[in-house]
């Protein structure tokens, strides 16, 4: 009956420590709090959030964008936002004619404008398709916003806000992605419509 008790207790420990270590360290908190002020204000001049993500952390991408395009708190108008990975038929057409590293650049390319949010998630930060989609990002003027795990990986030259949450295990990196992400959620939202 209690086979897996001690793993189950594990899991939920080494998440709480992360959290805890995101919660004590003032500069990430500043940083977050960074990222939600870039959100506003691009969207504020009628800009858009972009998300994109692999495997995991391009379903916690669909998730966010559905938060601000949907509503999270509060009855509100629809934000423009939305998750590079939806459209699976632009992605396996540009991923075959173009190679995967491309899908996320190319969609940014003919969607993104200057003065919009591309919120990147990987967790190692190397993701060569993410990568992609920062560097076409920035060439367009688009704000960058990075949720890596501890180093940043290679991502973490690119962003104008780097979240790079204090572990290396993927499980707890994403846990505390979706954290972010709804926090970031809420007060984009209490922002704009209090």
């Amino acid at each position: 009956m209690e086979k897996h008790l001690f793993d189950i207790k594990r899991a939920i420990d080494d998440s709480i420590v992360t959290k805890q270590f995101i919660l004590n360290d003032k500069l990430f908190l500043s940083s977050i709090d960074s990222a939600i002020s870039i959100c506003v204000d691009a969207l504020r001049k009628g800009g858009k959030i972009w998300f994109a993500g692999n495997g995991g952390s391009a379903a916690d991408a669909q998730h966010l964008a559905a938060e601000l395009s949907g509503r999270f708190y509060l009855d509100r108008k629809s934000l423009p936002a939305e998750a590079l990975n939806v459209n699976s038929s632009f992605m396996t057409a540009v991923a075959n004619d173009y190679g995967y590293d491309k899908v996320y650049a190319r969609l940014l390319q003919g969607c993104a404008r200057q003065g919009d949010v591309l919120v990147a998630i990987s967790t190692s930060g190397n993701s060569k398709n993410i990568l992609e989609a920062v560097k076409t990002a920035k060439s367009m003027y688009v704000k960058v916003i990075g949720l890596t795990g501890k180093t940043g990986g290679a991502l973490a030259d690119h962003c104008d806000v780097l979240l790079n949450v204090p572990s290396t295990d993927t499980p707890r990196i994403q846990e505390s992605h979706i954290l972010i992400g709804h926090i970031l959620c809420e007060n984009i939202e209490k922002e704009l419509f209090g």
